[in-house]
């Protein structure tokens, strides 16, 4: 099957900097695709390179089977929603979400008709008579991914869109943004510094760093197998083990990766333990995260509400199994 976007040795440059570095990447047809990455990492600037906002420096770029390279924006299959929603003041929100329809020449009449149809896919049947300043910044995010799909791309580009929006309504266009991606089976390509939102919403996600990819793979791939300590660091929280540590427990000097979730913390030592010190407590709500000292290391175990919690200065022992520790592809 032909990728919905395809990079073959694609870079970007900025003068000495490397945006992008010779990054390879095929994106499935129809599948949620979650870029993440620290700020600088590479990602924003392969939207752009997507989207036609930006040229590659060198390598191919393709859109369902045809070259990118040169071709410019509106001629692409592609729309963008962007974090600063990028509304018309001006206008109501119905010819907001009607402007490309606009732009490309469609009568009043059939484009009014698509773009009400576009605000009721998003759930905003009956606003088109107000004005952006009128709406919340929920709202607002919807009418802009109304704007991107009344012109049925191929590919929708997601630049950060729900950066700007409080914890729980975040959380609620996360399910819906999911939703809608399943019902309309469009490929979805979001760019995020999240990891809670690619991990939630994604069917694969790239991590960027240093204008190159480090692993592409499932939520679960990302999260419980990460190759690289960079990865086991960004996505989540994970204790990165040393060689000596991992010698000592899996027989292999390797970096080893241990999720805080998976360090069971107990008074007294029950199979195989290390011996530690709590050295903080902070209660998160459905867990209660404790900074643990041990063998020169600071580790994270993660306890469930509901269950006694030692406290700061305790000495606790932990125990996990052998097998939770990920051995990733770096040595010593």
């Amino acid at each position: 099957m032909t990728p919905a976007v395809s990079f073959q040795k694609v870079a970007r440059h900025f003068g000495a900097v490397k945006a992008v570095d010779a990054l390879d990447l095929d994106i499935v047809a129809g599948e949620f695709f979650a870029m993440l990455g620290p700020s600088g990492s590479g990602k924003t600037t392969c939207l752009r390179l997507i989207a036609g906002f930006e040229q590659p420096t060198a390598g191919t770029i393709s859109i369902f089977g045809e070259r990118a390279e040169g071709v410019p924006p509106y001629r692409r299959n592609v729309n963008t929603v962007f974090q600063d929603y990028a509304l018309f003041p001006h206008l109501n929100v119905l010819d907001n979400v009607a402007y490309g329809l606009m732009v490309k020449g469609i009568g009043k009449t059939e484009r009014h008709k698509a773009a009400e149809e576009a605000l009721a896919l998003v759930q905003l049947p009956g606003y088109g008579a107000r004005r952006p300043g009128q709406l919340s910044g929920g709202q607002r995010q919807r009418v802009a991914l109304a704007r991107a799909l009344v012109n049925q791309p191929k590919v929708l580009l997601l630049d950060e869109p729900l950066g700007a929006l409080d914890l729980k309504l975040r959380e609620n266009m996360q399910e819906e943004l999911k939703s809608l991606q399943k019902a309309l089976g469009i490929t979805f390509v979001f760019v995020t510094h999240d990891q809670g939102e690619a991990l939630s919403m994604a069917d694969r996600v790239a991590v960027f760093n240093d204008g190159k990819i480090m692993q592409v793979g499932s939520p679960q791939e990302i999260y419980q197998r990460p190759k690289t300590r960079f990865v086991a660091d960004f996505v989540g929280s994970s204790n990165m083990l040393p060689p000596d540590f991992v010698q000592r427990y899996c027989g292999q000097r390797r970096w080893g990766s241990l999720r805080p979730e998976a360090i069971r913390v107990a008074r007294a030592a029950t199979g195989e333990a290390v011996q530690a010190r709590v050295s903080g407590v902070s209660y998160l709500g459905a867990a209660t995260r404790l900074a643990l000292d041990t063998e020169g290391l600071r580790l994270h175990a993660s306890v469930p509400s509901g269950t006694t919690v030692p406290e700061q200065g305790d000495a606790v022992v932990l125990t996990f199994n052998r097998d939770a520790i990920h051995l990733m592809d770096e040595a010593t």
